[in-house]
């Protein structure tokens, strides 16, 4: 009778044993079935990057207006026919400043300067005209009144690339604030006595 009973466990722990092997080999099918998905779909992805900077190289034309001005030359043209507009009031939009500007001409953009930081306008804004003629009938109207204010319009400067105009923030250069006289140190003792030490 020992020889029946103890030949039921063997087979009981043979089955369980085969049982772990079956629930780990469909988990390593599981794994390399969704390993395959996802080479399928980095695969697609790649394509479809791949396609669309094909596009984008091949569909943009030489005039489009989404392709940006790759020469000094376009840039220097089109500032040319720009003008800067000061002291514009905070809360103007450019259709406003459109719209007070369109007796001069055919306008292709109004730029308002905002700060990068606070997104809040800075106070001065550029305007685009589609004809060099317009920049001169615009200057005519410096100091007009605009929003309450009276504004301030020049042609707007083209920026020479590597010239800064500012101060300078190399080695020599004094950079403001409060310079300590010769020989001050502030570690040095208070004195004696009641004065203040110094």
């Amino acid at each position: 009778m020992a020889d029946v009973e103890e030949t039921p466990t063997a087979n009981a722990a043979e089955t369980t044993v085969e049982d772990t092997e079956d629930d780990e080999n469909k988990e390593i099918l599981l794994m390399k079935q969704r390993v395959e998905e996802m080479e399928r779909e980095a695969n697609k992805l790649r394509e479809l990057q791949a396609a669309a900077e094909k596009n984008e190289h091949e569909g943009k034309e030489p005039g489009d207006a989404a392709t940006p001005m790759d020469t000094e030359e376009d840039k220097s043209e089109a500032d040319g026919r720009s003008i800067y507009v000061g002291n514009v009031d905070y809360g103007a939009s450019p259709e406003e400043i459109q719209q007070h500007f369109q007796s001069c001409g055919t306008i292709n953009r109004v730029t308002i300067l905002c700060d990068k930081f606070t997104g809040h306008p800075k106070g001065y804004a550029y305007v685009e005209f589609a004809e060099q003629e317009s920049v001169d009938t615009a200057l005519a109207m410096d100091n007009s009144l605009f929003r309450g204010r009276l504004i301030k319009v020049t042609s707007k400067r083209t920026n020479i690339h590597g010239f800064n105009r500012g101060r300078g923030r190399g080695r020599g250069f004094y950079r403001g604030g409060y310079q300590r006289p010769y020989g001050y140190s502030p570690y040095r003792g208070r004195g004696r006595g009641r004065g203040r030490g110094y």
